[in-house]
């Protein structure tokens, strides 16, 4: 039956001879996209058990720790949607209850559907936006429509991020591969959760050679178990059917989107580097993710930002109107 649970977590799951896709109800979070016959799933599911977002207090979940993040960490797995900011909420949004990366990442949706293709839909009540997105598997694909609905009588500026992990066992040092279609690039201009000291701070470079702090470049394409979690990199892609791959041990998995929708691709790492709950010093993860803006940032600056490379840091929705987007899944090899 497509409602389903997953790691004690209320779920809804799809499936066809290749592919089975799971659907967390709280959160919204694509919790795995399995590949049958190599028995594999390259999404990022936490090392730390997870709870719904509903139930979380920070009195009584001391292991998710204390702050803005802290709800969104005690449910994420896979692929997050972060809307409508992408990064950390100002202090009087997190004092108002706004948690990182918006209401997206953990409300409650409401999932119907078929063996074969399922139907998401939930409000954002602080944003007033509207969310429905499609999932229809086809082969070896899973393909992806949303809608995004202004509910307000005011033009609103959003940041809509499709905020992909991969995990182990499927990300390994030394095996795991990246490709993108990225061309103009910039490094963090601050630090990001414990990398300072890695890469060079505010620096523009073309993908894949991000700068060192102390000359040098990495690559960023392999994945390799850096001793620190790596800087928050943003790629600008370069053609408009825009992409990122992870390839390991013949196997390739990634997202293909349009660059009109969707400009820019984030990359971090977090290499067993952050210590505090309820990361512990033991997590392995990297973030694909590509959406309307380069940084992650509070929505102020966002919005003063305006644009880099010319590109705008932000999507602008219409009172009353709709922006449907569409991108998809694969597994090829």
């Amino acid at each position: 039956m497509p409602t389903s649970t997953y790691r004690k977590r209320r779920a809804f799951q799809i499936e066809n001879r290749s592919l089975r896709l799971t659907v967390l109800n709280e959160g919204g979070h694509v919790a795995e996209i399995f590949h049958k016959a190599a028995a594999v799933n390259p999404l990022w599911s936490p090392p730390w058990p997870t709870i719904e977002p509903s139930t979380y207090h920070p009195a009584t979940h001391p292991e998710y720790g204390r702050n803005s993040e802290s709800r969104l960490l005690a449910g994420i797995m896979g692929h997050n949607l972060c809307m409508d900011i992408f990064g950390g909420p100002s202090d009087e949004e997190a004092a108002a209850g706004l948690s990182v990366h918006g209401e997206a990442s953990v409300a409650a949706y409401e999932i119907t559907g078929s063996d074969s293709a399922l139907l998401m839909h939930a409000e954002f009540p602080e944003s007033r936006l509207r969310f429905k997105r499609e999932i229809a598997l086809d082969g070896l694909r899973a393909i992806f429509t949303e809608t995004v609905e202004n509910a307000s009588a005011c033009d609103r500026p959003i940041g809509w991020t499709q905020h992909v992990t991969l995990g182990p066992p499927f990300l390994k040092k030394g095996v795991t591969r990246f490709e993108a279609s990225a061309g103009r690039s910039k490094t963090s201009e601050g630090d990001f959760a414990g990398g300072k000291g890695y890469l060079a701070i505010g620096a523009e470079f073309d993908w894949p050679n991000a700068p060192r702090l102390n000359g040098g470049s990495v690559d960023l394409r392999p994945f390799t178990n850096l001793p620190s979690s790596a800087a928050f990199t943003t790629q600008l892609m370069n053609r408009e059917d825009a992409f990122f791959t992870a390839e390991a041990r013949g196997l390739k998995f990634g997202y293909r989107w349009r660059r009109s929708d969707f400009p820019w691709l984030g990359i971090w790492e977090e290499n067993c580097a952050r210590t505090s709950a309820p990361w512990n010093g033991c997590t392995i993860t990297r973030g694909m993710e590509f959406g309307v803006s380069p940084m992650p940032e509070t929505r102020k600056a966002m919005i003063e930002r305006g644009s880099l490379f010319g590109v705008p840091s932000f999507r602008w929705i219409p009172a009353g109107e709709r922006i449907t987007v569409r991108y998809e899944a694969f597994f090829e090899g």
